[in-house]
């Protein structure tokens, strides 16, 4: 007797609600931040871009720290090495709730958002690296097209009233959280300055000590402040990016609650700095990185060169591709069912939101090219990738949106008003 196939596991289905919950949280912030990003980034453009231009590069390349320790910085690189910390920091508790009890817990459940993910930054780096070998360019760049920006995507869906379903934008975020996670390894392996071991060795001890502060459950956050920023410090001197320092705290801040303990460390720590991160840290970053002069010859450049090119297909095309394809392959071999309320478009839809490349894109265009003149192109690239991906995914969100706004009227329906949407009291008891 042939024995009965094994079930289809949903795939962008009702979520748990205590993940559901958790979700909506974050997704909150980063939407209200992506907002303060958007504005950001259009005053850049503005002032970069007015006689005043010169007042904008001034403040930009103004020099304060403290020389003795090595930290005499600019103000764009106190923003990309200092600021940007923290977003790393909030991504890295992110990425361990993530994996200790979110989508990533089990192998069952991240295989498909990790496979979706993986493939969404292998295509555009292959397309990049085609497109600059075809043009005889420098393949320094491969790596500007691999991230998503969640905060600039959830902006865009915010302006575009969208009602997304809670399953997709879990998604997205988790596509997201990946994403940064393969954004700050390519900033660790191959974007390093002369190594300090010295300095490295005393950042490694840090983090064994702040491990051990987490181990034996010491609180207060005048341990881990100061921790925190000689760790961040000995990272900058010993030659990789400080915000790998961010990274490796957050994923070791505890996720899982003790019985005396309404939040984790890592769940009060994220609740204070998410806010900071999403709606001052970024925006700054990206008012003193999206300064790009815009002219007839800085345009043509970017469809002209073969590096600024292969940026804007490595967003537009390859992030797309990447993604759907990866998802579509992933959900096969796992046997996963798509939602019978949504179609594969809606997947395609998302792939293209996720072309919005900007923060971490344009932190490690400047990495990869150090020359002002390159850097101002690849820059100019991944404005106009991801303003084309966003104006591709608002074409092709749009058509479903009536589909969209049923599904999320649906989950957030609360006829009784005890808190709780109906779908998940009505789930509970058509299971007993």
């Amino acid at each position: 007797m042939a024995a009965a196939p094994r079930p289809r596991s949903p795939f962008l289905g009702l979520l748990p609600l205590p993940e559901r919950t958790a979700i909506a949280q974050a997704l909150r912030t980063e939407t209200v931040g992506g907002l303060v990003l958007l504005g950001a980034a259009v005053v850049a453009l503005v002032w970069a871009n007015t006689p005043w231009s010169d007042t904008y590069e001034r403040i930009r390349d103004f020099h304060f720290g403290i020389p003795a320790l090595g930290l005499d910085l600019s103000i764009g690189h106190w923003a990309a090495d200092g600021l940007l910390t923290l977003f790393f920091l909030v991504a890295g508790i992110e990425l361990k709730r993530e994996l200790v009890v979110g989508e990533l817990r089990t192998p069952a459940t991240a295989a498909l958002p990790v496979i979706a993910a993986l493939s969404g930054m292998i295509v555009p780096a292959a397309l990049y690296a085609i497109t600059a070998s075809a043009g005889g360019g420098s393949l320094d760049g491969w790596a500007v097209p691999m991230a998503t920006d969640i905060a600039f995507a959830l902006a865009v869906l915010a302006v575009l009233s969208t009602h997304l379903p809670a399953a997709l934008r879990a998604f997205l975020l988790t596509l997201a959280v990946v994403d940064d996670l393969g954004g700050i390894l390519v900033i660790a392996v191959f974007f390093t300055s002369d190594l300090n071991f010295a300095a490295l060795g005393g950042a490694f001890a840090g983090l064994v000590v702040f491990y051990l502060l987490q181990r034996f459950r010491v609180r207060g956050w005048w341990w881990y402040a100061p921790l925190g920023l000689t760790i961040w410090a000995l990272m900058y001197n010993g030659g990789v990016h400080a915000t790998v320092a961010g990274v490796a705290m957050g994923l070791i801040l505890r996720t899982t609650r003790d019985k005396d303990e309404d939040r984790s460390p890592g769940e009060r720590t994220s609740y204070l700095l998410h806010p900071v991160s999403a709606g001052v840290a970024v925006p700054l970053f990206a008012l003193f990185a999206a300064g790009v002069s815009v002219s007839a010859a800085s345009l043509s450049d970017v469809f002209t060169r073969p590096e600024p090119l292969g940026v804007v297909l490595g967003l537009v095309l390859g992030k797309t591709v990447g993604i759907f394809a990866g998802t579509f392959l992933a959900a096969r071999f796992t046997r996963a069912r798509l939602n019978p309320e949504l179609a594969w478009a809606d997947v395609f839809a998302l792939s293209s939101l996720a072309g919005i490349g900007f923060t971490v894109a344009l932190l490690i265009g400047e990495l990869a090219f150090p020359d002002p003149a390159a850097a101002g192109s690849v820059k100019a690239a991944v404005l106009i990738g991801s303003l084309t991906a966003a104006a591709l995914a608002a074409m092709l969100i749009k058509r479903r949106n009536g589909v969209y706004r049923r599904l999320y009227e649906e989950e957030n329906r609360d006829d009784d008003h005890d808190g709780i949407p109906d779908i998940y009291q009505v789930s509970a008891t058509s299971e007993r």
